[in-house]
């Protein structure tokens, strides 16, 4: 069982993932990759998967609400993550401990503040979701995008999932814990509850145009 393996004393690599979600076997091909580098293989690190809905408590003790998620163990304790499809961190991650290097720091990106100013000022009306517009990947997500739909006012999204910097930086940046949330203007409106409040005193479609 891929679990048995967070307690190697070479890296375990363990994708944390489910049948459903589309971004997966993107993952598992990437890792399958990886696990035949010959660097790699020589060194002994050991990869498996664990389905994050079937095994539940593991997801919860570590800690695992989307999917992929992909935790890096040693000896029995997690060393790195990565949470969402960041091929890229991934990759560099996985490679850097499995040669007992540090993990390398994230590659030439600009400024987190100046990258999220960016992202919240892309579109007039801008939302931060797991999935997009498209294709929402948690309940709230899809409520918001329901009633986004019904206004008929124009909106960008951005799937959080796909960068972690990003997932946590913007959680500090609006002093706001949970997502999703939505922007206009640069300037946060509020989560699910907040947007289902307005909509219902007739305040949305208002302060979306404005």
């Amino acid at each position: 069982m891929a679990y048995g393996l967070s307690s190697s004393p070479q890296l375990a690599v363990v994708h944390f993932s489910t049948d459903w979600a589309e971004q997966c076997p993107q993952i598992t091909a990437v890792l399958e990759e990886l696990s035949a580098l010959p660097e790699i293989k020589s060194s002994g690190s050991k990869f498996g998967a664990c389905d994050a809905e079937g095994l539940s408590e593991i997801s919860l003790k570590y800690k695992v609400d989307s999917v992929p998620t992909v935790i890096l163990f040693k000896n029995g304790a997690q060393v790195d993550r990565v949470d969402g499809a960041d091929v890229s961190q991934i990759t560099a991650k996985v490679k850097a401990q499995s040669l007992g290097q540090s993990t390398p720091a994230t590659i030439a990106k600009a400024p987190l503040k100046e990258r999220l100013e960016a992202l919240i000022n892309r579109h007039k009306v801008m939302i931060f979701m797991k999935g997009d517009r498209l294709k929402p990947r948690c309940g709230f997500s899809r409520t918001l995008i329901e009633i986004m739909n019904e206004t008929g006012v124009p909106y960008d999204t951005f799937d959080i999932l796909t960068d972690e910097e990003v997932r946590q930086g913007l959680k500090e940046y609006s002093d706001w814990p949970t997502y999703p949330q939505l922007y206009v203007k640069g300037e946060l409106v509020g989560g699910l509850d907040i947007i289902k409040e307005m909509k219902a005193n007739g305040e949305l479609e208002s302060t979306l145009k404005e």
